[in-house]
């Protein structure tokens, strides 16, 4: 692919993405194009219609939390310094955004779609596994906590709030979130239920 027929192709994608958080599954794909300043033309050359992109678009954010959490390893001696770039990494690719927008209409357990959850998955549990071995993450995090604080994190603001002050805060409130799973002797239990990744997959299959 040449390189302005990629930059098309990623452009798209990332458009794509925007606009199915903003607008569901319906949203319009000459609204996509324009966005992207591309034909629709362009648009349907690369994805052949509306489930192909959506497939291509969460298939995109998936394999890019998996990227995300092999980087945080790779570059992040501390595991607790791991889990946090991991986090602020996914919260930019909005992974948990898209995907709960799109859940109702696409086919999670689609071959390529159910391995990169399960792979993304895995590489989380083993970053919560290193963080919880150091003493310093709180005994009672567990996946669900983080895989539901991006989902709750990705969704926008109401209201008019310009789009570079809605990413500055959700990286505070991430801060702030990562802050308090520190470890602490002092700190009253979490209460709640303490959801783990089976339990987050039967709640996805009950909808």
């Amino acid at each position: 692919m040449r390189a302005d027929a990629r930059r098309n192709y990623e452009r798209l994608l990332e458009v794509a993405r925007d606009v199915f958080v903003e607008q569901g599954p319906s949203a319009s794909l000459e609204e996509i194009a324009r966005r992207a300043e591309v034909g629709i033309a362009t648009l349907y050359r690369r994805f052949t219609d509306r489930d192909t992109l959506m497939h291509t678009v969460v298939l995109t954010a998936l394999n890019g939390t998996i990227e995300a959490a092999e980087r945080a390893r790779q570059d992040n001696s501390d595991p607790l310094d791991a889990l946090a770039a991991y986090v602020h990494a996914v919260l930019d690719l909005r992974t948990s955004a898209v995907i709960p927008t799109l859940l109702t209409v696409l086919d999670l357990n689609e071959p390529r779609l159910k391995a990169a959850r399960a792979t993304s998955a895995r590489l989380v549990e083993e970053l919560l596994a290193e963080a919880h071995k150091t003493g310093r993450l709180r005994k009672d995090v567990t996946f669900g906590d983080i895989g539901l604080l991006l989902t709750r994190l990705s969704r926008p603001l109401p209201g008019p709030i310009p789009a570079e002050t809605q990413h500055a805060l959700t990286h505070r409130h991430a801060t702030l979130f990562l802050a308090g799973l520190r470890a602490d002797p002092t700190a009253p239990p979490l209460g709640g239920p303490a959801l783990e990744l089976d339990d987050l997959q039967r709640f996805q299959q009950d909808t």
